[in-house]
């Protein structure tokens, strides 16, 4: 619930995020039982309607309610589906991987230097590069691209090969923490160059 209520900060990006994961869901998880592919895809066409209305410039805001519903709801799927068949933590925690990285990097690091880490920042990753880029929806179109282009693919493995499930996970993670530690994540006083803040908020 936290991770998701975190990186709901710029324009597009949690919607934008629900949706991917949804539908991808749908198709990865399709022998799971119980009608896990109709949960998600309803989730995730729900999602799409108000995320048309959010994207950037946004005219809706999603705030804390719609963030912490959508991280309770996969959180439960998680849960749901490793109860069914174990192999599909490690895609799971692919298919959110942006999301996952960048709050707990963030969060790490303004504990272990000392910072407030339950006030309010501006210190995640994607917030760095919002600020950099001075848009919201360039971050937002350059995380589903990582979302579709890499961590989809990896999720897909990670279903075909269970019993390597971790290692899988692992991989397709590494570039997303490298990543978000050159970017700043939770380091107070990193600064860009060229960077302002972005215009918006979600």
């Amino acid at each position: 619930i936290n991770v998701y209520n975190f990186m709901d900060g710029i324009d597009g990006l949690a919607g934008s995020e629900a949706v991917f994961v949804g539908l991808v869901a749908c198709f990865l998880f399709d022998d799971a039982g119980w009608g896990l592919p109709w949960v998600t895809s309803v989730l995730a066409g729900a999602t799409l309607g108000f995320t048309v209305w959010n994207w950037p410039p946004a005219k809706i805001f999603m705030g804390d309610v719609g963030s912490a519903y959508l991280g309770y709801v996969f959180g439960a799927l998680i849960v749901a589906t490793g109860g069914i068949r174990g192999g599909d933590f490690g895609a799971w925690t692919i298919l959110l991987g942006v999301f996952l990285v960048d709050s707990t990097i963030t969060l790490a690091r303004r504990v272990i230097s000392g910072e407030r880490w339950w006030e309010a920042h501006r210190s995640h990753a994607y917030q760095r590069l919002a600020q950099h880029w001075r848009s919201h929806r360039a971050v937002t179109v350059t995380i589903l691209g990582v979302n579709l282009g890499w961590l989809a693919p990896m999720a897909l493995v990670a279903t075909r090969f269970p019993e390597w499930n971790l290692e899988i996970a692992i991989a397709a993670l590494a570039p997303l923490a490298i990543a978000a530690a050159m970017l700043g994540a939770g380091v107070p006083d990193k600064v860009l160059d060229g960077s302002s803040d972005a215009d918006g908020a979600s």
